[in-house]
């Protein structure tokens, strides 16, 4: 079956060779095979080990904050619900972005130094713009159109059940656009605009998902990695006219940052707090915890819930292609970061992954299969 051009054609160049490939597990050696498997079953019964782990950053989460006066304050995730809905209520009074968030966070408590600690400016002029409501159903607008975008993306990697399953689980996935605080979270959004950034990419036809990318850096800068994987990926596809586009976002996108320091800097006063910084080093256990708490394995034992977190990066990994293997990249990357540097509040980052992370889930039966046939010398039929 003819698969699709998306994330560079094939030829001369790593990433040519990789799609050429075809599914990656249905290729491996049988050594190959059984070293995966080895590695799966490894990280799958860590993920069931770390469940102490998970609940000690569950409570860490949910518990009281401390103010920078060392007072406790309101629970963390409602508190940053509080914060950004007053921040937003002000701005729409007609009062200046910058002055009220950093007015309301020192209010709070909450650092203003560096100034990143300060949300940038776009989900408050969409409320302004649109109202918190309206803002909602623009979250359900870009659902559907992720949904929409969903069949062309997969068509040539996937089989027709699993394209099937896999957009019933998008609306799974993104079930956190239904909250009623989802409207105030700048993740939510952006987690959105990057989801349907990587189902749009189409060779020759890239326009809307870079549109889609940038849209999701207005919102919320971690979105860059996203966008700095993406300038890789062409640039080794030796795809000129793409890498320079995504270059010139990043170069808009570093001029909106200065815009964005100055505004915070000129706000600033002698005795502001400062961030406590972000170096938790919380390890995997947290965006386990997250995936746990931000999806519907909410409803499962968090024992089980954390081996089920893992299995839709094997169904990525197990369709090739340049989707798979970006998508594989861009989420290890992203969980990477979160274990590395996110405090066990910070573990809403994970949202930026979602609904896309959700929909391999979809995908690891197969995967899986493949795996156990390599494993077993047996060959497995490519779609």
């Amino acid at each position: 079956m003819m698969r699709p051009l998306g994330w560079g054609a094939p030829g001369g160049s790593l990433l040519g060779w990789w799609e050429a490939t075809g599914r990656p597990f249905a290729q491996l050696p049988r050594w190959g095979a059984g070293l995966v498997l080895a590695l799966l079953v490894a990280v799958t019964a860590w993920s069931a080990s770390v469940t102490g782990d998970v609940h000690r950053l569950e409570q860490a989460r949910s518990g009281p904050s401390v103010t920078a006066a060392g007072a406790p304050g309101k629970d963390k995730g409602q508190g940053d619900i509080a914060l950004y809905s007053r921040i937003s209520a002000r701005v729409a009074a007609g009062e200046g972005y910058y002055a009220v968030a950093t007015d309301e966070q020192r209010r709070a408590g909450y650092p203003t130094r560096p100034f990143v600690t300060v949300r940038l400016p776009t989900l408050a002029y969409l409320h302004l713009a649109m109202t918190p409501a309206g803002v909602g159903y623009l979250l359900m607008a870009l659902l559907f159109a992720c949904l929409l975008a969903l069949p062309r993306a997969l068509a040539g990697l996937t089989a027709m059940p699993e394209r099937i399953a896999a957009l019933v689980l998008l609306p799974i996935s993104g079930a956190a656009v239904g909250a009623p605080s989802a409207a105030l979270f700048h993740e939510v959004l952006a987690g959105l605009l990057l989801t349907l950034a990587l189902l749009l990419h189409r060779r020759g036809g890239w326009g809307l998902a870079l549109l889609a990318a940038g849209c999701a850096l207005a919102v919320r800068e971690l979105a860059v990695p996203f966008v700095l994987l993406w300038l890789v990926f062409a640039l080794a596809g030796r795809r000129w006219r793409e890498a320079a586009a995504v270059g010139a976002l990043l170069a808009v996108f570093a001029g909106g940052m200065a815009l964005h320091y100055l505004g915070v800097e000129s706000m600033r006063l002698p005795g502001d707090p400062v961030s406590q910084g972000w170096n938790s080093r919380a390890g995997y256990a947290l965006p386990l915890m997250a995936m746990a708490r931000l999806t519907g394995l909410l409803l499962v034992p968090v024992w089980l819930a954390a081996p089920l977190a893992i299995l839709p990066l094997v169904g990525w990994a197990a369709i090739g292609g340049r989707l798979g293997l970006f998508a594989v990249v861009w989420f290890v990357g992203m969980f990477t970061m979160v274990a590395l540097f996110a405090r066990p509040e910070n573990f809403y980052w994970v949202q930026l992954t979602m609904p896309a992370y959700g929909l391999g889930l979809a995908f690891a039966p197969r995967g899986l299969l493949e795996l156990w046939r390599s494993a077993a010398g047996r060959a497995s039929r490519q779609t």
